[in-house]
């Protein structure tokens, strides 16, 4: 059902996820709401092109 590179933009997007929240509180490094929400819009731009790579390949072993 998954493959590798599924998990991997599944895993990137996750971490982008994890990364704004502490962004946005403050876990670690000086809270910026405004840095929190330019790396939350991230998650699903990498969802978007992993869905991309994913239609791209079905469409290369369809021809």
């Amino acid at each position: 059902m998954f493959n590798k590179s599924d998990w991997f933009f599944l895993a990137a997007a996750f971490f982008s996820f994890l990364f704004s929240v502490s962004l946005w509180f403050g876990v670690g490094v000086q809270a910026s709401k405004e840095a929190g929400v330019f790396v939350g819009l991230w998650v699903p731009s990498i969802l978007a092109l992993g869905n991309y790579v994913r239609q791209a390949a079905r469409a290369q072993q369809n021809v």
